[in-house]
């Protein structure tokens, strides 16, 4: 027997993401997987490109996942918590959820709404002490999508003293998956081909954790739902605070990190490039005219911006490399 993990919220694109990572991990074994609406159902009649895992989907209970030894959390947003304080305390939690991610009970009040549950080991490995801390802990509150992208993208300049924190403005593209799979008349193909549509513009529940895993105190967020599955792109803009290479910066804040890739001069990031990887490609440079750094960021919502991210985070937990399981590497085309 090797670890054994179970995923709460398995129906969902983020769920069934972690069912395939989960499958191919050399060192996991997944003993549960569970849903709301989809409970009893095949897992591969759920999910398809999952054919020949065979698996039934449970009920989503506290009883049906303690016996794991880490367990992820899929739900969404507002759910985790109730189920998560219903779990015993020795088994390891990745929240892949919003729940508890905030250290501002204010700022959950505003952009969530309801009761704040309290803050979790922030799940993002390559901010600075991060490993360590995700390493040693028994609950971790991974990253949000955009805030994967925008944070990895933003996070070194203004730690670097190479940016201000103060007038961060981001436009930033995503898949239709980052919206979940429930289904929606805006989601549908024939609203989605065609059409580029912002949404949450200036009130995207995002902002608050970018700011407080970058350092940001003034920050700008222009969502824009695009015509494709999956994938996030943000334009990262800040003004300089001293004259540095931006890509410099990136380079040295990176060198350690397996599936943070600065791209040489002359490239950028496209979110094909990342797709079914744990990776984010980053290019940076200033504009010739207003001299703010840009700096853009690619990865897959559902791999670095959730399932992928949720792994990495777990096997640190766990005592394994980080990259075990995981795939640097994108496919193409």
């Amino acid at each position: 027997m090797g670890i054994r993990v179970a995923v709460a919220g398995a129906s969902g694109y983020a769920g069934g993401e972690l069912l395939r990572l989960i499958a191919g991990h050399p060192e996991f074994d997944l003993v549960a997987a569970t849903a709301h609406s989809q409970a009893g159902h095949r897992v591969d009649v759920v999910h398809p490109q999952l054919t020949g895992l065979d698996l039934v989907l449970g009920v989503t209970d506290p009883a049906t996942l303690a016996d794991a030894d880490l367990v992820f959390l899929a739900l969404p947003h507002g759910e985790s918590a109730a189920l998560a304080a219903q779990l015993p305390t020795e088994v390891r939690i990745v929240d892949l959820g919003a729940d508890h991610r905030l250290a501002d009970p204010y700022a959950w009040a505003q952009y969530y709404g309801g009761t704040h549950a309290g803050q979790w080991t922030y799940g993002l490995p390559e901010l600075p002490g991060q490993r360590e801390l995700i390493a040693g802990s028994t609950r971790v509150a991974n990253t949000g999508c955009y805030a994967a992208a925008i944070t990895l993208a933003l996070a070194p300049l203004i730690a670097d003293g190479a940016a201000s924190p103060a007038d961060v403005v981001v436009v930033a593209a995503s898949g239709t998956s980052g919206a979940g799979r429930a289904a929606k008349p805006h989601l549908l193909a024939s609203e989605v081909q065609g059409d580029l549509s912002p949404y949450r513009v200036g009130t995207h529940q995002h902002v608050p954790e970018i700011k407080q895993a970058s350092g940001a105190t003034g920050l700008s967020l222009t969502p824009v739902l695009a015509p494709m599955p999956r994938g996030i792109l943000a334009t990262v803009t800040a003004v300089p605070a001293r004259g540095v290479d931006p890509q410099e910066v990136l380079t040295q804040a990176y060198a350690d990190a397996p599936f943070v890739h600065v791209l040489p001069e002359g490239r950028w990031p496209h979110t094909a490039a990342t797709l079914g990887s744990n990776s984010c490609h980053l290019q940076a440079t200033v504009d010739i005219d207003s001299g703010r750094l840009i700096v853009l960021s690619a990865l897959d919502n559902l791999g670095k911006g959730a399932a992928g991210q949720a792994v990495q985070n777990a096997n640190l937990m766990l005592g394994l490399p980080e990259t075990t399981g995981l795939s640097i590497w994108g496919v193409a085309p």
